[in-house]
């Protein structure tokens, strides 16, 4: 079954590399921004289709009469099917073409936004964005192999962090056309258009973006930056998908890590997102518009601070990511605590702290994805991607219901003190990756 998937995306082929070093260095350039610009803009997209739901979510409860428990399941239901996509998509990709991989998932999540749009039934609606969710997984993934394959480890943290503020300009940007919509044209036209966009976006991301250097008659991205590829070491070579999960991501104690940081990490960041217009509202007396419009300065922090973090890695650490993770998420400890002792009344100092929270949690939830990569086998970069982004979205489900349930038992102390002990784990799983730039031995390797 996997095969014939597989086939159906077969990666690009290798053509002869140009000899020409000034005809190669000129090409580079051209394709390396093309790859940046036309991955930022298909990955934004995928944020049209995966928070129209939201948006649209007042509109439907006016509408079709469901609750706010009802609707809720959505929530759940679309963390946990990303999340498992995310995983089993990257072992898909890492056999696959990422442009025409994450291309026909954009492409798919917009017909499903189109037909929810055309439904009414709370079955119907579970059972369609439980679909979106599992292929909204397509895109992180194809995303992760094409920064490894245009940018080098020595550069990487600066381009990856650079294309990673498309999740703040993607949410965004659909709260800005979606809020139109709905408002003006009802909660459908939130679901038509940004499915009809995403469409059109997949056809983009066909015609700019190639697989790799080598499809397009390019040197490896190492070879042309003469980075310092470290020497292999021993591994178990073996092609099965089974075996290539149990010797290069199962047994790799760095992706563990990583991961379970990773839970905590989105944990802090969906709780933050969900559940601050909430209780802006409930406890200092904000209106619906104003809560939402304040909760968008943890968007507008964490823009910075992905640049913020990536640049940091690259020119102050020598491409080490782990001191930054560490020093970003001890931020995040700070910035929650500070924001849930602000004053009623006190609006700057909210802005204030609420950017500062988003500064601090996008630099570790992007250059968690960075570092898995880079400490994965080459074999398996996309398939560890996908392993570590499941695991973060099973911390996502969790600041759904289960932290509902602490906040309606414990009040919104309860929640800050939920969220703040949750970032203290993740830097507590971050700290043993300070000085790691390497991926290590796995146990399998160790024992061939």
């Amino acid at each position: 079954m996997l095969a014939k998937l597989t086939a159906l995306f077969a990666p690009a082929p290798h053509l002869p590399v140009t000899e020409d070093s000034e005809a190669v260095a000129k090409s580079y350039r051209s394709w390396r921004i093309r790859t940046l610009y036309s991955m930022f803009i298909g990955y934004a997209l995928y944020y049209f289709t995966r928070k129209s739901y939201s948006l649209a979510m007042p509109g439907i409860i006016t509408d079709l009469g469901y609750t706010k428990a009802e609707l809720g399941i959505l929530g759940s239901i679309i963390a946990i099917s990303y999340g498992f996509s995310k995983f089993f998509s990257g072992i898909l990709s890492d056999k696959s073409s990422p442009r025409y991989f994450m291309a026909f998932g954009l492409i798919t999540t917009g017909i499903i936004n189109i037909i929810f749009g055309m439904a009414s039934s709370l079955i119907v609606f579970a059972f369609l964005w439980g679909l979106n969710g599992w292929f909204q997984g397509f895109g992180w993934p194809a995303c992760s192999r094409l920064l490894v394959s245009w940018y080098s480890k020595s550069e990487r943290g600066s381009w990856w962090s650079t294309w990673n503020v498309c999740h703040n300009v993607g949410a965004f940007s659909i709260a800005v056309l979606a809020g139109f919509l709905v408002q003006h044209f009802g909660w459908r036209s939130g679901m038509y258009v940004p499915g009809l966009i995403c469409i059109a976006g997949g056809f983009f991301m066909v015609n700019r973006l190639r697989d790799t250097p080598q499809a397009v008659g390019l040197p490896p991205i190492d070879v042309y930056r003469n980075d310092v590829v470290p020497s292999p070491v021993k591994e178990a070579t073996t092609s099965s998908t089974w075996d290539t999960l149990v010797t290069h991501v199962f047994t790799n104690r760095y992706l563990w890590l990583l991961g379970i940081a990773y839970f905590f990490v989105y944990f802090a960041r969906t709780a933050m997102n969900d559940w601050t217009p909430m209780y802006l509202i409930e406890t200092r007396n904000y209106s619906l518009i104003q809560a939402n419009s304040m909760a968008t300065m943890i968007e507008i922090g964490g823009f910075f601070g992905n640049l913020a973090a990536g640049w940091a890695s690259d020119r102050l650490f020598g491409a080490r990511r782990g001191p930054v993770n560490v020093l970003f998420s001890l931020g995040m400890v700070l910035g929650i605590l500070l924001f849930s002792i602000v004053p009623v009344g006190a609006a700057w100092q909210e802005s204030a702290t609420l950017a500062l929270i988003g500064f601090m949690i996008f630099g570790p939830q992007m250059l968690i994805g960075v570092a898995a990569v880079e400490l994965a086998h080459k074999s398996a970069i996309a398939t560890s991607s996908g392993f570590v982004s499941c695991i973060s979205y099973m911390g996502a489900a969790a600041a759904g219901y289960p932290l509902g349930i602490i906040i309606q038992e414990f009040g919104w102390s309860g929640h800050f003190s939920t969220i703040i002990g949750a970032s203290i784990m993740a830097v507590l799983f971050l700290l043993p990756l300070w000085a790691a730039k390497e991926r290590p031995v796995t146990l399998a390797a160790a024992s061939a």
